[in-house]
């Protein structure tokens, strides 16, 4: 049976997310792990070294305007021998839901130049991150600082990140257990924000200012 967005949105919606078994596969899994990590979007921390790049800024930030690209260089594997779960599967669903304005991405462009950005899946006040990708130092970052500001002032309150890292744990990502994530899942998904694509150098500036320092 084909599987629809229809069918991913009720996924997300009871805590669950696709993942293939590889980039040649079109099977899908449907994950909902025990411990699940969240981004508290009050208390995003910016490291030192990304906050001295955010002032510098170094690229033009779009939303919204390569979603398949986003999501080709996010399934890309990062070395010869990597794998990725962004199949053609993902792909077909994910373009179908950013058509139906369920999946939005987060964009750095340097010089007419995609370098780095982020996609994810958008319902209710919850906001799911997928993938992200960098091409140039930094820009995965200040695609996650983007989004989690745009997040704030569209009034979300959750951004999920499935599985806990290091790399995450740098900004201020936290691990919750499976009963606590559906509880915030539930609360955020009776609230219906936009997804704000704008945000002026000022609201950075002021989202940046707010944020503790790691």
């Amino acid at each position: 049976m084909k599987t629809t967005i229809k069918t991913v949105l009720g996924a997300y919606a009871a805590g669950l997310f696709p993942m293939g078994d590889s980039r040649n596969s079109d099977d899908l899994h449907w994950i909902d792990p025990q411990r699940r990590a969240v981004f508290p979007l009050n208390a995003f921390h910016i490291p030192r070294s990304l906050r001295r790049a955010l002032r510098k800024d170094p690229f033009a930030i779009q939303c919204d305007t390569a979603f398949t690209t986003v999501v080709e260089a996010c399934a890309a594997p990062r070395t010869a021998e990597a794998e990725t779960w962004i199949n053609p599967t993902i792909k077909q669903l994910y373009r179908e839901l950013f058509e139906a304005g369920f999946a939005h991405s987060v964009e750095c462009w340097a010089e007419e130049q995609l370098v780095g950005g982020l996609y994810g899946v958008s319902l209710g006040a919850a906001f799911f991150g997928e993938s992200m990708f960098s091409r140039h130092s930094n820009s995965s970052k200040i695609a996650l600082t983007h989004l989690v500001a745009r997040l704030k002032k569209s009034g979300y309150c959750l951004l999920d990140a499935q599985f806990m890292t290091a790399h995450l744990a740098q900004f201020g990502a936290v691990e919750m257990s499976r009963q606590d994530y559906h509880h915030l899942l539930d609360k955020a998904l009776v609230k219906t924000p936009p997804f704000i694509t704008e945000l002026s150098p000022d609201e950075l500036a002021g989202f940046v200012s707010s944020c503790s320092l790691r």
